[in-house]
């Protein structure tokens, strides 16, 4: 069954279609939850919401591709984990919010080499608005048209988030590898 037969099926109620859904598509959410910037121990929580809120809200989807309305739930239950990650904090802790180095056991999985590592960690210091259509450009093969979909913009400021995303995340690797580099007397 094609992913539009496993949609139709899984609307009409049939779960076997919804978990072919869930299974086909959970390490895409996952990989892109963490490429978010999402805390390690976050990302099983917010896949799992992203598909309770797919069966939620199934009987509504009606888009021409499942993958990009995937996206945007999983770029908005991001959102609501951050907004309430923050609110707890600030409760709290109050504690500054700096990109999370808490991905130890996803590095191996995921960060194949020390200039993965890198490129994650500068990908996380980019401003959302920057980030998302960067890691959704090249690192999930998404067209400008599905990431303005996905983040609900126009083409044009994909285009420029894109083209100064990159520019930002240049001049952030040529600092990184500045500091590493007299960390390790070189």
């Amino acid at each position: 069954m094609n992913e539009d037969e496993l949609v139709s099926k899984a609307k009409q109620g049939n779960m076997t279609a919804f978990n072919q859904l869930v299974e086909s598509h959970f390490p895409v959410v996952e990989k892109f939850a963490y490429q978010l910037g999402n805390r390690q121990e976050d990302i099983e929580d917010i896949t799992q919401e992203v598909f309770i809120r797919v069966y939620r809200f199934l009987d509504q989807f009606s888009k021409a591709k499942f993958s990009t309305w995937l996206y945007k739930i999983t770029l908005n239950v991001t959102r609501d984990y951050a907004r309430k990650r923050q609110s707890n904090f600030r409760k709290v802790f109050k504690i500054q919010q700096e990109p999370q180095n808490d991905y130890p056991n996803v590095e191996a999985h995921v960060l194949q080499s020390e200039a993965d590592r890198a490129l994650h960690l500068c990908i996380q210091k980019l401003d959302e608005k920057y980030r998302v259509p960067i890691v959704l450009y090249y690192f999930h093969d998404k067209k400008y048209d599905e990431i303005a979909d996905i983040m609900s913009i126009t083409l044009s400021n994909v285009k420029t988030r894109i083209l100064r995303g990159k520019t930002m995340l240049r001049k952030l690797l040529e600092e990184y590898e500045k500091k590493e580099g007299e960390k390790h007397g070189g």
